[in-house]
């Protein structure tokens, strides 16, 4: 498992900790204020309290041994810049900072951020394109242009096989998996769920399968959505 330090607790940086802890990272989660780090102990493998712009308080810690330094800071852009320096100087292998502007993004790519997060405009994205297509079960972007993308399976899909769907030359997507709901194998018992994982040529799509899709925006955004 990766090492990965977390400076900053406000919102943003509290939940990236808690959900790295709970996947079993190894997390060094830090910030000035006792109260917030108290908060996050008893979820991370270290918790301390320190001032993460301070070369020292940060050499102290190993910073510079970690995998991925998170600088988490959402307000106070000097303190954002100053431990952003810090991490590169201690020579953590990768340091992913925080923005909340374009420009401050610029700024924090030029003095060494490996990359740059706008957690803000990432989450109005992902929530707009929610909106957008109600279709959709689940979504997670990959990077700017592609995403994977589960979709409950179109009427005009149901009872046809991948083979005469085509929807790598019709629709420019992959389809990586069918999560089929099987009917309870005796009375009283709950449904199944089937994962097709490497679908087949001659499967045929049933109703209420949620198909796991792979593809940029555009093409994506051309499935049927009923």
């Amino acid at each position: 498992m990766p090492k990965i330090a977390v400076l900053g607790l406000g919102r943003f940086g509290m939940q990236l900790a808690r959900e790295l802890g709970r996947a079993g990272v190894e997390v060094i989660a830090a910030d000035r204020n006792g109260r917030l780090v108290d908060e996050i102990k008893d979820e991370v493998a270290v918790a301390v309290q320190m001032d993460i712009t301070d070369q020292d308080a940060m050499r102290a810690q190993d910073i510079g041994g970690v995998d991925v330094a998170v600088v988490a800071i959402g307000e106070g852009f000097e303190s954002a810049l100053l431990t952003t320096l810090v991490a590169k100087n201690l020579g953590a292998k990768m340091v992913i900072a925080r923005a909340q502007t374009s420009l401050q993004a610029d700024i924090l790519s030029r003095v060494g951020a490996d990359q740059v997060v706008r957690p803000e405009t990432a989450v109005a994205h992902q929530l707009a394109r929610r909106l957008s297509y109600p279709h959709l079960e689940d979504l997670i972007e990959l990077d700017d242009q592609h995403s994977v993308i589960k979709l409950r399976a179109p009427a005009s899909f149901v009872g046809q096989t991948l083979a005469v769907l085509k929807l790598r030359k019709r629709y420019r997507v992959n389809l990586v998996g069918i999560k089929r709901t099987l009917p309870p194998e005796s009375e009283g018992q709950a449904a199944r769920e089937l994962m097709i994982a490497v679908p087949d040529a001659n499967d045929v799509i049933q109703e209420n399968d949620v198909l796991l899709l792979v593809g940029d925006h555009d093409a994506l955004a051309e499935l049927p959505q009923h």
